[in-house]
C-alpha cells in the first residue's frame, strides 16, 4: 500500500507538532531521541520540498522573461 503524499503544508503542521512536544507534558526523555531524528527526516524533506519549489518558480519565471 502506497502512502499518499503530503503537502507541504502538512508537513510543515507535522514539523511544528514534533517541536511543540519537546515542550510539552508528554515529553519523555527516552523519547527525545527518536522523535528528534523524525523531526530531523521531516525537516529534510521540507527543504527539499522549497528547494523544488524554488527551482520550479525559477524556470517560470525564465519562461516568462523571455
Amino acid at each position: 500500500m502506497t502512502e499518499s503524499k503530503k503537502s507541504l503544508n502538512q508537513k510543515i503542521a507535522d514539523l511544528d507538532a514534533q517541536v511543540e512536544w519537546f515542550y510539552s507534558d508528554d515529553f519523555e526523555l527516552e523519547k527525545a531521541t527518536e522523535r528528534y531524528k523524525e523531526a530531523l527526516t521531516l525537516a529534510k524533506e521540507i527543504e527539499n520540498d522549497l528547494k523544488s519549489l524554488k527551482n520550479e518558480i525559477e524556470i517560470l519565471s525564465e519562461d516568462f522573461s523571455k
